[in-house]
C-alpha cells in the first residue's frame, strides 16, 4: 500500500459513514508519518486499512457500514485493498495514544470538503504490534528498528507502561525490545536465554 491508497481509503470510509475524521489503527497507519518510499517494503505489504470510530461513535454501526468496503467487496476487487471496521479491543495501545494521533488530510470530492485520517503514532503502533507478538508483527517492528525509524527508548518506555487487558506476562516482548536496543539478536521468536 502507498500513501495515496491510504488517503483514498480514508476518503472512501469517511464518505460511507459520513464523518469528517476517522482513526486509522492498523499497520498502514504508518503511512500517516512516512511516505512508502521511506519505509521498508515489509512495512507496507498489507492490503487492509483498519478504521476505528472516534470516541462516542457506535462501533458496531461503523463496522457494519464499512463492511461494504471490506475484504472481497467490489471496492477490494477494484482497488486491490480494503477497509475493516474495528473496535477498541483490536489493539492494546499505550496511555495517551489519542493525544499523539498523526492527522493526514485529503480533499473528498464526494463530500465537498477535507476529511482527516487520524493515524497511530509509530511508537504507539509498534507497542500494539509487540504486545500482539505475531510473527508478522515482529517483522514489522524489526524492519522499522533496522531502518532506524524508531526511538527505541521511547518504544521501551511506552511498552513498559502498557499492560494487556488479560494481564499476561510480556517479559519475552520486553526482552525482545531490550535486545534491539543493545544490538543483540534474539531471532524472530522469543528471546534466547
Amino acid at each position: 500500500m502507498n500513501r495515496e491508497q491510504l488517503l483514498h481509503a480514508i476518503r472512501a470510509a469517511a464518505h460511507l459513514v459520513q464523518l469528517d475524521s476517522v482513526i486509522v489503527i492498523g499497520s498502514q497507519s504508518i503511512l500517516g508519518t512516512w511516505d512508502e518510499n521511506e519505509l521498508p517494503d515489509v512495512v507496507v505489504m498489507s492490503h487492509e486499512v483498519d478504521i476505528l470510530p472516534l470516541s462516542g461513535q457506535d462501533t458496531a454501526l461503523l463496522a457494519d457500514r464499512l463492511a461494504e468496503l471490506g475484504e472481497m467487496s467490489r471496492f477490494d476487487q477494484t482497488f486491490g485493498y480494503h477497509i475493516d471496521g474495528v473496535d477498541e479491543t483490536t489493539a492494546v495501545l499505550p496511555d495517551g495514544w489519542q493525544n499523539r494521533l498523526v492527522p493526514v488530510g485529503s480533499y473528498s470530492v464526494a463530500m465537498g470538503k477535507e476529511v482527516t485520517g487520524l493515524c497511530l503514532e509509530p511508537h504507539d503502533l509498534c507497542v500494539a504490534k509487540i504486545i500482539a507478538f505475531r510473527e508478522k508483527d515482529r517483522g514489522f517492528v524489526s524492519a522499522l528498528v533496522t531502518a532506524q525509524l524508531l526511538d527505541l527508548e521511547v518504544l521501551l518506555e511506552r511498552l513498559t507502561q502498557t499492560m494487556p487487558p488479560d494481564g499476561r506476562n510480556l517479559d519475552y516482548a520486553y526482552a525482545w525490545v531490550l535486545d534491539a536496543i543493545t544490538g543483540r539478536d534474539s531471532g524472530p521468536g522469543r528471546p534466547k536465554g
